[in-house]
């Protein structure tokens, strides 16, 4: 028998399915052990020594393991592919060797972007051993996050009654949002003023053309800076002749953005859903594990906490595919997209967020789905097939435009655009609301 442990119920009881009578799945429903909340639990002078203790929940857990284990012939650790899913799995194996519930049994360490049938044989077909290097990632933030906390939570406590704790990331984050809050305060008020002008053709299609220069100065945006002056530009404006001294027209091109990464589902969640960045990664963690469909559970999209935005190949061939199909062969472009993060020391180890099978539609899942999970979904879907489409061509046309009146003289310029290829926007457009919450603006006047 071989035992596989893996870090969800639910995921637990799917691969189960997936592996068959030869092996036994148990979640560990977590992580198993953390440093105690005391003074003590990391010793900076004895060469940073962490002492563990075990989660009073998991240790029934845990005991059903080691139990498991002693008759198992191969251990399987099979936590999540990120660094704490490896971490995950050298708590659980270090817990194990202190119960003294292996015998030399094979050990090994398997990881799965997605879970489907395919992804987790294929992950069981190419074991390794843990790696002790994202095992050493993770003992340096955990440390690092003690330390910290223990300094700054006392100081928070003191500040802001009925704040939990202070770390690593909310001290910084904190910090670049109160920086940002100074700058704000410090602000000083200018008045400036735009000017418009409603235009029409020979055959009286209206148009709008903003102010931008007199008597051969160019104004910049804080020129005008009072109501009389924009007055003077109407009146003279008003009283004016136009002429039209330049059009150009010019081809643009709008490229897709990437497919998903954990912060831009997020983000991208939040503007469009209204979805807090908490009730995403629920959503999208019930995604990835399986929902049933058919009588089987299956795994929608891929692994939902990424840097990377690369997908892999067979994937974007099913995405072709399914653009050809359903939009024709002009919105698939002659070559696939090929993405990279842009982001410094990005962990780029999975793919992006994406659909486990692109072919699944979301209106093919939402039956199989709640009201969230649909639309989370279509979401991830939309904005997967989206990155592997035809670029967007638009024509871009300025016109140059002089209002004479006595004189002076005066220029307008008009600024519009066509679409004369839809491309990937006839699937999908990035939303561009931008939200400021008033808890972080609070949070620094404290």
């Amino acid at each position: 028998m071989n035992l596989v442990v893996v870090e969800s119920p639910a995921k637990a009881k799917t691969i189960n399915k997936y592996l068959g009578p030869g092996y036994e799945v148990l979640a560990s429903f977590g992580h198993v052990r953390d440093l105690p909340p005391k003074n003590g639990s990391v010793d900076p002078d004895a060469d940073f020594r962490m002492i563990w203790e075990i989660d009073a929940k998991a240790q029934k857990r845990l005991n059903d393991i080691a139990r498991a284990a002693k008759n198992a012939d191969r251990l399987i650790l099979a936590t999540d592919p990120d660094r704490e899913g490896e971490a995950i799995s050298w708590h659980v194996l270090e817990v194990l060797k202190q119960k003294k519930a292996l015998s030399g049994q094979p050990i090994d360490r398997v990881v799965f972007n997605a879970v489907t049938k395919q992804a987790v044989q294929e992950a069981m077909a190419h074991p390794r051993r843990i790696d002790q290097a994202l095992v050493d990632a993770y003992l340096a933030r955990r440390a690092l996050d003690y330390l910290v906390g223990f300094t700054l939570s006392p100081v928070l406590w003191r500040k802001l009654p009925g704040a939990r704790s202070a770390g690593r990331v909310q001290s910084v984050a904190l910090r670049l949002v109160c920086d940002r809050e100074l700058e704000i305060e410090k602000f000083v008020r200018r008045e400036y003023w735009s000017l418009l002008a409603t235009l029409a053709t020979p055959r009286q299609e209206t148009f709008e053309a903003r102010l931008v220069g007199a008597d051969g100065k160019k104004l910049q945006r804080l020129d005008i800076g009072s109501g009389a002056e924009a007055e003077a530009f109407k009146r003279a404006l008003d009283d004016a002749s136009f002429t039209v001294d330049a059009v150009e027209a010019k081809p643009v091109r709008r490229n897709p953005q990437p497919p998903f990464t954990t912060s831009t589902l997020q983000q991208e969640a939040s503007r469009k859903l209204g979805f807090a960045p908490a009730h995403t990664m629920r959503v999208a963690q019930r995604l990835y594990e399986g929902v049933d469909i058919g009588g089987e559970t299956i795994g929608l999209i891929t692994y939902m906490r990424t840097d990377g935005v690369q997908i892999a190949g067979e994937a974007i061939s099913a995405v072709r595919r399914v653009i050809e199909t359903d939009l024709g062969a002009r919105y698939v472009p002659n070559a696939p997209r090929q993405y990279q993060t842009k982001a410094k020391n990005a962990q780029e180890a999975h793919e992006a967020i994406r659909p486990t099978d692109p072919s699944r539609r979301p209106a093919e899942a939402k039956s199989f789905l709640d009201a969230d999970q649909a639309r989370l979904y279509e979401l991830i879907w939309l904005r997967t097939v989206a990155s592997q489409m035809e670029s967007a061509e638009l024509e871009r046309t300025t016109v140059e435009i002089t209002a004479k009146v006595a004189a002076r003289l005066l220029e307008l310029r008009a600024t519009g655009s066509v679409v004369k290829f839809d491309g990937f926007l006839a699937l999908y457009q990035e939303a561009r609301t931008k939200v400021r919450t008033r808890k972080a603006r609070a949070a620094c006047r404290q």
